[in-house]
């Protein structure tokens, strides 16, 4: 039985919290730069090279690279073979993301109540989901989700008949609908079965995948998520929504079983700046 202290937790959370909002993965920038090279519209390919820019200042002077810093999602997976000690696991999270928050000078967006709207002035509580594994291990995954991308996000409970041109369909008109509003070029998560909230949460952790995690989905879903990019950048929204052929720079997806009665299809939409952080401890 291998022992975690909850201190050592609070510091790991608190160095994702700000890893994550200066730093964009290697992954999305250079998701971004193919989109400057190929982008032939003026104005769109100028909105991308100052995208760019804004993600080199980030780094340089260690500022987070959007002013909405987001809600903090977490994503643990947890050995069963592991004992954590010194207290709670969520307590533990959550005082590294008030840390986290409070160093990093990043914006505090999470209120008390969903009508009050006192703000707890350290963007707690987070969002945590815990997956149970084998073995000794403990990798947590952190993915702040900024709210302008996620108030375009949707549910569709599909019919089992709507089929795979309906599950397309359902995706690219959530993107069109969401235009500038989700700041693109959007990140694109896509949950496929389950059930009404299992899809959502598949959707949110598909964000997190690299394009190297997609070689182990379904030949199905590799290629519905280069159509829904390629036919959702043939809308002309454009980096910005100012126009061009870069609205979406990736689509991941994520599946699992569902009933014979439903089809549930959930759509996490995510800004240019799809940011994510991990640690193992």
């Amino acid at each position: 039985m291998r022992e975690i202290t909850c201190k050592k937790i609070t510091a790991a959370v608190k160095e994702l919290c700000i890893e994550a909002a200066y730093y964009l993965p290697e992954d999305m920038k250079e998701s971004l730069r193919r989109m400057e090279e190929n982008e032939e519209h003026a104005l769109g390919k100028k909105v991308l090279g100052d995208l760019l820019k804004n993600l080199e200042i980030a780094e340089k002077d260690m500022i987070p690279i959007c002013q909405d810093t987001g809600m903090a999602v977490f994503f643990i997976e947890l050995g069963q073979d592991v004992h954590i000690t010194g207290g709670d696991l969520e307590e533990a999270v959550n005082r590294g993301v008030a840390e986290g928050y409070n160093e990093g000078y990043l914006r505090k967006s999470v209120v008390k109540d969903p009508l009050e709207r006192e703000n707890t002035k350290d963007n707690t509580p987070a969002i945590i989901h815990l997956k149970m594994v084998p073995g000794e291990g403990f990798k947590i995954t952190l993915a702040p989700k900024g709210f302008g991308s996620e108030n375009m996000s949707r549910v569709i409970m599909l019919k089992p008949a709507d089929g795979y041109e309906g599950i397309k369909k359902a995706v690219v008109d959530t993107i069109i609908s969401a235009g500038a509003n989700a700041c693109p070029p959007m990140f694109v998560g896509v949950g496929i079965g389950g059930d009404f909230e299992l899809c959502a949460l598949m959707a949110k952790h598909a964000l997190t995948l690299e394009e190297q995690d997609m070689e182990h989905a379904p030949e199905y879903a590799r290629r519905l998520a280069e159509e829904i990019k390629e036919e959702a950048n043939r809308s002309g929204i454009g980096p910005a929504g100012l126009g061009g052929g870069s609205t979406v720079t990736g689509v991941r997806i994520e599946t699992y079983p569902t009933h014979i009665a439903g089809l549930p299809v959930g759509v996490n939409i995510c800004c240019h700046a799809n940011r994510h952080a991990s640690k193992e401890i």
